[in-house]
């Protein structure tokens, strides 16, 4: 029987190794301090994450409707931690900002489009991650992900009737 996830992002970090949660509590400060307001932390597929309540997008996810709309996650793997922003998935230009940066302060990235991989604390640019969080605000993020979704999976409105006809 698979190990149910951690109930909190608190049970999370206490169930890592003293190093990872030293890094995973990194990250997990400077998304919460550079984060929208409305976004919201918690446990989601397993690991610490970031998203957009039904309050706020009642639609949800489009993958998984029951779900937020993911912004960011940060989880510990086998050999290192990775930090998945998906608030840079849906802009194009953010990832290409984003490696560049590093690139200028010295940062040697194991990345991917929006899913950055860390080995050491060092290897970790925060100040970076706070800036890539603030730069996607909530009404930006919501509208490229909207637009991201493919026609198939967007939900569909029914069509009004007129009063009396139907």
């Amino acid at each position: 029987m698979p190990t149910p996830p951690p109930a909190s992002p608190e049970a999370y970090l206490a169930a890592l190794p003293p190093e990872r949660a030293e890094m995973v509590a990194a990250i997990r400060a400077v998304i919460n301090a550079n984060k929208p307001a409305e976004i919201v932390e918690g446990i989601q597929y397993g690991m610490i994450g970031w998203g957009v309540p039904h309050s706020v997008h009642p639609a949800g996810y489009h993958c998984s409707p029951d779900q937020p709309v993911p912004y960011a996650s940060v989880a510990n793997q086998k050999a290192k931690v990775s930090l998945y922003l998906f608030c840079m998935y849906v802009d194009d230009a953010l990832p290409a900002w984003f490696a560049a940066e590093a690139a200028a302060r010295g940062h040697r990235l194991d990345m991917g489009k929006s899913c950055v991989r860390f080995k050491r604390m060092d290897d970790i640019p925060l100040e970076l991650i706070g800036e890539a969080i603030r730069r996607m605000p909530l009404d930006a993020f919501l509208a490229r992900y909207t637009a991201s979704i493919p026609a198939k999976s967007r939900p569909r409105r029914r069509a009004k009737t007129p009063k009396g006809t139907g």
